[in-house]
């Protein structure tokens, strides 16, 4: 009898052994998600939907990489820390853009996505000028989450303002979303909407509004709908344009339509767009106000003999995110209200 209990011992102890040798073997596959791990890492995920389809993303991942130009200042704001950034197109007061540590991929025009693939990224955020690089992208980066966060407002979408409000939106509470700020996020929708109807209302239904984009001491048209910036809010705000041109594009320094042209239509108001004062290579610019100020065609128009002349935000065309919109917005509906 105690020969047998003894036995007993000796192969409770062996067992022990054996299931002691074969956690410490499975170490690593147990943190990755061994849930009979007491002290398994469980890496939380959340689903997104982006313009191809539903993406799981890890919440709060360590390794980005931001390409979209939408989302910079809102990743900024809430303190996310970025591995790669697309410097050349950012505004230069960015603390991307500053940080050395942050690598730069270069511009849209000529990425070196190498460096993506080098970060070994856990999320890509891809949108606006990075959107037609998203394929390569994933292939190029097999195991990360890649989200594309881009949405259409050019000349060929049917409901432009539609689009931009809904995809501003929609990008902030999924960012929100991935990156636990849920709160932040919604805070920042709200006063979005709160600035959108503040305009609605300011604006009284009948002056006539002309937008341009001046570029290279040039003042280009940029037209109801299609044209950079301003297009897509004739649609949200329900604005009379001044002038009207066939076959309008949503070209960066504008639709070429002459000086002369724009001073005739005599708008009410001017909405300018500096592209020259976000790019920090250009160096023949000339100061959007001082082009407006000193082109003869305009002088005589009701804008400017009124002063009803507003400029967007200096870095809007590199930082089209939904705060440089919120700040827009506020600024129209507090000109438009006066």
């Amino acid at each position: 009898m105690r020969k047998f209990k003894k036995i007993m011992v000796v192969t409770a102890v062996f067992a022990l052994l054996l299931t002691g040798c074969a956690n410490s073997n499975n170490g690593n596959a147990g943190n990755a998600g061994d849930t009979s791990n007491p002290e398994a890492e469980v890496v939380e995920t959340v689903e997104i939907t982006d313009v191809h389809g539903k993406v799981t993303v890890p919440v709060n991942p360590k390794y980005v990489v931001a390409l979209d130009n939408r989302t910079f200042e809102t990743l900024a704001d809430w303190g996310i820390e970025l591995a790669a950034v697309p410097k050349g197109v950012m505004p230069a007061d960015s603390p991307y853009v500053k940080d050395d540590s942050v690598q730069d991929i270069g511009n849209h025009r000529e990425p070196n996505l190498e460096i993506i693939a080098a970060v070994d990224p856990e999320l890509v955020i891809v949108g606006q000028r990075f959107a037609t690089f998203y394929e390569d992208i994933k292939k190029i980066v097999p195991n990360a989450a890649v989200i594309d966060l881009n949405f259409d407002v050019s000349e060929s979408a049917a409901s432009p303002g539609e689009n931009l409000v809904n995809g501003l939106k929609e990008s902030t509470l999924a960012l929100g979303q991935i990156f636990d700020k849920n709160k932040e996020a919604e805070e920042l929708v709200a006063k979005f909407d709160a600035a959108i109807a503040s305009t609605k209302s300011a604006y009284n239904g009948e002056d006539t509004i002309m937008s341009v984009v001046v570029s290279g001491g040039n003042i280009g048209f940029s037209a109801p709908k299609t044209g950079r910036v301003w297009g897509p809010m004739y649609e949200i705000f329900d604005w009379v344009p001044a002038l009207t041109v066939d076959n309008a594009s949503s070209d960066h320094q504008g639709d070429e339509v002459s000086v002369e042209a724009i001073a005739q239509s005599n708008p009410d108001w001017i909405f300018v767009l500096d592209r020259d004062a976000a790019v920090s290579s250009t160096t023949d610019a000339v100061p959007a106000q001082d082009v407006i100020d000193n082109s003869p065609a305009l002088k005589n128009t009701t804008a400017v003999t009124k002063g009803q002349i507003l400029y967007a935000p200096n870095d809007t065309y590199t930082n089209e995110s939904i705060q440089t919109y919120l700040e827009l917005f506020e600024k129209i509906a507090k000109a438009l209200g006066n």
